[in-house]
């Protein structure tokens, strides 16, 4: 009696039972290659500048419109002195110069949070002078409404072990020089009691203890009136 199994027309031989292992085990390999090769051609599609040629990472820079940067190259370097600062910032980015940044050219040490709220007292270069435009350009910044000091002033330095005088310096650049486990206590000094919130608002009066006296851990006591207001 033959041992044959019946198969039906149209079914492959082996439907009647699973197939070999070794004829499963290539089906499985090439379902998974056909399966890499989708994903790396759908990668390919999405990230068609990912590499060069060459096979080396490349990489265009653009800047806040889109526009690609081009670094390293050299130009003349405008006058900025007097534009409004976010002016200026995008004068400076049409010539080339992406690496800006801003300071508080009264030396408060306050952060220019609103750059159309500011207006440009100098400039780190001087205009007219040739550079590349990898150069940073650092301008410094007065509030609309504010007077441009002649030469930009700066914070206090740190203290170290003698108290610097800080008559006519901000409060918070004054904490700022002194070490920071100071215990500091800031009085209104017209006496209208105000309470002294925005400390780069405030400008020091007087000082206990004063300008020349050793500093060992000792307490620190300012009095202080708004900037505009007069020292009594």
């Amino acid at each position: 009696m033959s041992n044959s199994v019946f198969t039906p027309p149209g079914q492959s031989s082996w439907a009647a039972g699973p197939p070999p292992k070794k004829q499963r085990d290539w089906r499985l390999i090439g379902t998974v290659t056909a399966g890499v090769l989708v994903i790396g051609g759908l990668v390919s599609a999405c990230n068609p500048n990912t590499t060069g040629g060459n096979g080396s990472s490349t990489a265009t820079a653009t800047d806040a419109s889109g526009n690609a940067k081009t670094g390293g190259s050299t130009k003349t370097v405008p006058e900025f002195v007097g534009m409004g600062l976010q002016s200026a910032q995008d004068a400076a980015q049409k010539q080339g110069f992406y690496s800006l940044k801003s300071h508080d050219a009264l030396g408060r040490d306050r952060h220019q949070i609103l750059d159309r709220d500011w207006k440009v007292c100098s400039q780190n270069v001087k205009a007219g002078t040739t550079t590349s435009t990898d150069t940073e350009l650092d301008f410094g910044a007065a509030k609309l409404d504010e007077t441009c000091p002649a030469k930009d002033q700066s914070a206090p330095a740190q203290a170290g072990r003698t108290m610097p005088d800080f008559k006519g310096k901000s409060v918070n650049t004054a904490r700022d020089a002194l070490d920071s486990g100071t215990s500091i206590t800031v009085k209104d000094a017209s006496g209208k009691g105000r309470y002294v919130l925005v400390e780069s608002n405030w400008q020091v009066c007087s000082q206990k203890p004063s300008a020349g006296t050793k500093l060992s851990g000792q307490p620190v006591e300012f009095s202080a009136v708004k900037f505009g207001e007069s020292c009594p």
